[in-house]
């Protein structure tokens, strides 16, 4: 079924070389088509911009840009097309001169629009809650100083999972499983899955492992009395919150969700395939079924 799209919000993130000249150019194009476009360029850690009205939004720049978008439109159902201007990433699968047929793709129903978790994270200090973020890839409290250690206290819903003496800790969801999350050492979840990773960083008990927990449930983390740093919290890697002692941080599955229009060039497993580097063994072209050749594969 085909999707009516009117207005378009443009996100450019002016890092990103050539991305302030694409989005301009996505906008004429798409205004001398009668559809109503709007560019939002920015640099560092800007406002975010008015979404009431928008039904479509174009993210130019790189997996990060994404992450932005995806905050920002949090509170809307609008569909983010991620447009690389760069290198490949998880999230965004389409270079700049592959934007036009995307858009007319997306227009007539022919691609699909996957949902992504979106993790909702909120502050307790002293009974009130002080702070509350959204995020994609996932929430890591960690040392802010030169002693790393830290001491977390850890709930999965009602059940406690026991004291921490880690450098930190990580929250990811699917999309972030990716992220800071794998080089800790977790596993790495499809995207579309409900669930979340609670993986801590070089932990001092080797016996603390990653573990994935329902996306249904809630995890705690308690900033312990004694401390010999300062604690940090970041969010998506972009926002930044000094955390107290006493601190209560709880991550829950948001309400909301961001949408990625999936362009279907490129699965998830491709780029993970291209961005790991895996390799080792024939190509599902070179699979012959039923093959009675015992040899070994020349990349092996």
């Amino acid at each position: 079924m085909s999707r009516s799209v009117q207005n378009v919000l443009i996100i450019a993130n002016l890092h990103k070389d050539r991305a302030g000249d694409v989005a301009d150019s996505i906008r004429d194009e798409l205004i001398a088509e009668g559809i109503d476009a709007v560019v939002f360029k920015f640099k560092g850690k800007p406002a975010p911009p008015p979404i009431d009205h928008f039904d479509l939004a174009f993210s130019l720049g790189g997996d990060g840009t994404v992450l932005f978008a995806s905050r920002v439109l949090s509170s809307r159902p609008i569909p983010i097309i991620g447009v690389n201007m760069g290198d490949f990433g998880f999230l965004t699968e389409i270079t700049e001169t592959e934007w036009r047929e995307t858009f007319d793709e997306y227009r007539a129903g022919r691609l699909d629009v996957e949902e992504r978790m979106i993790q909702d994270v909120r502050v307790e200090r002293a009974g009130q809650v002080v702070a509350r973020f959204v995020g994609l890839n996932d929430t890591v409290i960690s040392a802010a100083g030169i002693a790393k250690i830290i001491r977390l206290s850890v709930r999965v819903g009602d059940m406690n999972l026991g004291n921490y003496r880690a450098d930190g800790i990580i929250v990811a969801t699917p999309t972030g499983s990716t992220a800071h999350s794998a080089a800790a050492g977790g596993p790495i979840l499809d995207p579309r899955m409900d669930a979340m990773i609670v993986n801590p960083i070089c932990p001092f008990t080797l016996s603390h492992r990653p573990i994935v927990v329902p996306g249904y449930e809630t995890v705690s983390i308690l900033i312990e009395q004694q401390q010999r740093t300062d604690v940090l919290m970041t969010v998506d890697g972009q926002l930044v919150l000094p955390l107290e002692a006493g601190d209560i941080v709880t991550v829950r599955r948001s309400e909301a969700c961001a949408r990625i229009v999936h362009a279907r060039r490129r699965s998830f497993y491709d780029v993970l395939r291209s961005k790991l580097n895996w390799s080792g063994g024939p190509s599902p072209d070179e699979w012959i079924v039923g093959s009675s050749d015992g040899g070994e594969s020349d990349d092996a």
